[in-house]
């Protein structure tokens, strides 16, 4: 078996795909950091219960309809008279009291989904509920907006494998786990006598096979992302969990100058259908604890007020417990933003309405494209105002540009 078929029949190939055509070798990659904005993406997996998260503690309804599960008055961490942080993240009290924090109530869209899979392909597409997109916000992002790569615009996934939010028609993020781990793998004999024999080949730019061009180009990405990186030693103590760690991955890139755009993160378990409050708890401190120790790393090295932290769960729960002493698939649901440049801290909108339910379920007050629409314009300076394809978006007043 030759290189080329040995390539295109190994995962080796597979996970070369996921290498963006616009990671390019170092020296085309030298960026002003001045403002250099960027979009860190927290997608909470499973669909987190909102009503539990941010508590209406000041609303009777809330514990008619949880009598056993609503958290206690006494425990709610209160941010103003009606609503307060769940008790297992105190850690994020001092991020919302900086002003560091903006929590919107009753996101969601039309016609919602329960089901995981298709409700995610929603929120990581920005399609209509009856809309089928192989494209995702971010992916149409990197398509519109690197049509040249002159001014290359990356996007990294902390994870094996690619979301489909990172997934363009022409572009794509690249999945990176350990940054040496892959300049380890593109340093294998093998891969790398591929690679000098794409360079030598006598063929054009223009007619070099895609997989020898991903090849050269995940070669060089691969030395550039890990050589950048190890530029900066991350001292700041974390918290052990998988979850911290991959946001201190991330504060690594970032404080260290890598040219990334958006970085995506993720946290499942959240699927509470059964004795919620120990699960979700257990998850709500891992995500506070390790979002807090984040926040703070990226103020200490000056760069949070050009990062913006977008928390988001494919929906939220139903507004009665079930009787498993868990809640079930629901829709509307809370979503945050962390950063230094908030145009309006703390409570964006007041909470939801428990009086006004769609057959027992929130209704959305604020579509989540908007909230998309509003950072590609407003924060990632997108060029074309089609990436989210939906024909009613508007502009939500969210930060300070």
């Amino acid at each position: 078996m030759n290189r080329r078929d040995f390539l295109k029949n190994t995962a080796l190939a597979s996970g070369a795909l996921l290498i963006p055509s616009f990671l390019k070798p170092l020296e085309l990659l030298a960026a002003d950091k001045i403002g250099f904005k960027r979009l860190v993406i927290i997608q909470l997996s499973g669909g987190n219960d909102g009503l539990n998260t941010i508590v209406p503690f000041g609303d009777d309804l809330y514990y008619q309809k949880r009598p056993s599960l609503g958290i206690d008055q006494q425990t709610v961490i209160k941010l103003n008279e009606l609503q307060g942080f769940n008790p297992a993240m105190q850690s994020l009290q001092e991020i919302y009291d900086q002003g560091w924090m903006t929590i919107l109530n009753s996101v969601g869209y039309p016609n919602p989904d329960r089901s995981h899979f298709r409700s995610m392909d929603i929120w990581h597409t920005a399609s209509r509920a009856d809309e089928y997109l192989s494209t995702g916000w971010i992916g149409r992002y990197l398509d519109s907006n690197c049509a040249t790569c002159n001014s290359p615009h990356t996007a990294i996934e902390v994870d094996d494998s690619l979301s489909l939010a990172l997934k363009g028609q022409s572009h794509k993020g690249i999945a990176v786990r350990n940054s040496e781990q892959l300049y380890r793998t593109t340093r294998e004999p093998f891969f790398k006598d591929v690679v000098d024999d794409a360079k030598q080949s006598m063929l054009s730019e223009d007619n070099l096979g895609y997989l020898y061009k991903t090849m050269i180009e995940t070669y060089s990405s691969a030395k550039y992302i890990n050589d950048t990186s190890k530029l900066y030693k991350n001292t700041t103590l974390y918290p052990v969990s998988a979850f911290a760690n991959e946001l201190k991955t991330v504060a690594t890139f970032i404080n260290s100058g890598l040219n990334t755009k958006v970085f995506y993160v993720s946290l499942s378990g959240f699927d509470t259908h059964v004795a919620q409050r120990g699960q979700q708890s257990r998850l709500l401190k891992t995500y506070a604890d390790g979002v807090a120790t984040f926040i703070k790393d990226l103020n200490a090295s000056h760069n949070l007020d050009d990062t913006l932290v977008l928390t988001f769960s494919e929906f939220g729960r139903r507004v009665s417990q079930n009787a498993s002493g868990g809640t079930d698939h629901g829709t509307a649901n809370n979503l945050f933003l962390f950063g230094g440049k908030l145009k309006k801290a703390g409570f964006f909108n007041p909470g939801p309405n428990l009086k006004d339910l769609d057959n027992g379920d929130l209704n959305y007050e604020i579509n989540f494209r908007d909230v998309y629409s509003s950072i590609l314009q407003n924060w990632l300076k997108a060029s074309d105002p089609s990436i989210i394809k939906s024909t009613r978006v508007k502009t939500l007043d969210l930060l300070k540009i």
